[in-house]
């Protein structure tokens, strides 16, 4: 199945690593081809898995296979927002290994989830590594 259209993506899944792209991919409902009028622009070097999930018409964003690193997430972002300037929520999901910190009250465990938002200056999310 093909979309008219990229307009109709407006949620952006950021796979950092090729097994969270294949388990994001087993997720859809729905296999799209790339919608038609879709270019990708000459600095975006992501490769895209196009589907739904649900009523939702999620796009899957990657680096190429062999470019893995601490700032792949930062790339995949610049790159899709380059190339899918209509993408409204991005999704990063992992394991969040490290995060728990009980004796800080920051009790969070696999399965929780985490939102965050932009503040001030600050766009709401923190590179560790």
């Amino acid at each position: 199945m093909m979309l008219r259209s990229p307009d109709l993506y407006s949620i952006g899944w950021i796979a950092t690593l090729p097994i969270k792209r294949a388990a994001a991919t087993a997720l859809l409902n729905q296999r799209h081809e790339p919608p038609a009028g879709f270019e990708q622009h000459q600095s975006d070097t992501n490769s895209y898995t196009w589907g739904r999930m649900g009523e939702h018409n999620v796009v899957i964003a990657s680096l190429p296979a062999g470019m893995p690193g601490n700032t792949s997430a930062a790339t995949i972002v610049s790159n899709l927002l380059s190339s899918l300037l209509q993408i409204r929520i991005g999704l990063l999901v992992g394991i969040g290994g490290g995060i728990a910190r009980p004796d800080q009250d920051r009790d969070i465990r696999l399965g929780d989830v985490v939102v965050s938002q932009p503040k001030g200056t600050h766009g709401g999310v923190v590179q560790y590594g």
